[in-house]
């Protein structure tokens, strides 16, 4: 069957960047746009040349928070910025009593479930398998913590069921979309917290990541990263104690990566003009056929990132002797799908592979 032409408005994306030919790892690191480039280089030059623009580092923070809450559905006023989802689970687990139960997939990414068992509040955290997640939440569930796309399977979460029972059990519910955003669709509004570094599928610079919250979260989370940006005027922030901080998430903010926001604003204003629905079907179409020529069965729910097991590391080396850049994860082989990616990639990949 012959490939399908992807809507105009990504094909014209695709053209936005300068590689992506060959590139299957947008799960370990996102390309930047051509847009990008020039806002990074022309603030390199400026700055080289004694005249950084404090005023546009924080036009960029701003237009990136406001871009991201559309892109997930929520005000700008649920967004905090920062630079690490470590941080931002970090910063959850304050809302929590000490002791509490805390429930995450097994095998979840750690900077997901490692701030809670080193929280210094004797958290008990329990793990469960993603499929049965939603099953495991019980009355003694303080908080549930997961992935809505698995780091190192590419398992897409049943988000909605897993949130349900959290409010059954009116537990708190952290999603980490970093894996997520820019191919899936996440609505925030589901959830107490989303947390999503946005230098994978978002093609931002490392060191922007985004944490939405909810009312309720936001009255229990105590701001422990507080500093001059977490300011509800942050320039009039910056010396002493007697500082009033934002009304709204905003008071999680910690101090910005100046220059990464600078290459993020325009990696985030190409992902917002896109058709989110187009978006996760490109992706999703080419992931499919990429798993149909190795013989693999449908996921339960579609994926931009194809798994298999390759304990050996065999099929990673095919890929990247063949100038394919993969990756490899817990004894699996994973390549991923993006709007830089067209059906050449699933063909080259597989003669790769010898299908």
């Amino acid at each position: 069957m012959p490939a399908i032409a992807p809507p105009p408005a990504l094909e014209a994306a695709r053209r936005e960047f300068a590689g992506g030919r060959d590139y299957l790892a947008a799960c370990t690191v996102g390309l930047p746009s051509r847009a990008t480039q020039r806002a990074v280089w022309a603030d390199l030059d400026a700055c080289a040349s004694g005249r950084p623009d404090l005023a546009a580092y924080s036009a960029a923070v701003e237009r990136s928070r406001a871009l991201f809450a559309s892109l997930v559905g929520v005000g700008a006023e649920r967004v905090a910025i920062g630079s690490q989802t470590s941080v931002a689970a970090a910063t959850v687990a304050t809302a929590l009593p000490h002791g509490a139960e805390v429930l995450v997939p097994e095998g979840e990414f750690s900077s997901l479930v490692l701030p809670f068992i080193h929280s210094g509040r004797g958290l008990v955290v329990r793990a469960a398998p993603l499929a049965e997640l939603a099953a495991h939440v019980r009355p003694t569930t303080a908080l549930v913590a997961f992935s809505v796309v698995q780091s190192a399977t590419g398992e897409v979460a049943h988000a909605a069921a897993i949130a349900a029972a959290a409010a059954a059990q009116n537990a708190l519910t952290l999603c980490d979309a970093t894996q997520a955003v820019g191919w899936l669709r996440v609505e925030a509004s589901v959830f107490d917290a989303v947390v999503c570094h946005a230098y994978k599928w978002l093609c931002a610079p490392r060191g922007v990541s985004f944490l939405t919250v909810s009312d309720r979260l936001g009255a229990r989370m105590t701001p422990l990263n507080a500093g001059w940006y977490a300011g509800d005027d942050p320039w009039s922030s910056c010396y002493g104690g007697e500082v009033e901080l934002a009304p709204d998430a905003r008071r999680f903010d910690v101090s910005p990566a100046w220059q990464a926001f600078i290459g993020a604003a325009p990696a985030l204003e190409l992902f917002a003009s896109l058709d989110a629905a187009d978006l996760h079907e490109h992706a999703t179409g080419l992931a499919g056929a990429f798993r149909a020529g190795l013989g693999l069965a449908p996921p339960e729910r579609a994926s931009a990132i194809v798994t298999w097991e390759d304990p050996d590391g065999r099929d990673l080396t095919r890929l990247m002797s063949a100038g394919i850049t993969a990756s490899g994860r817990s004894g699996r082989a994973r390549v991923a799908f993006h709007v830089f990616n067209d059906h050449d990639d699933v063909d080259l990949a597989l003669a790769a592979l010898g299908r």
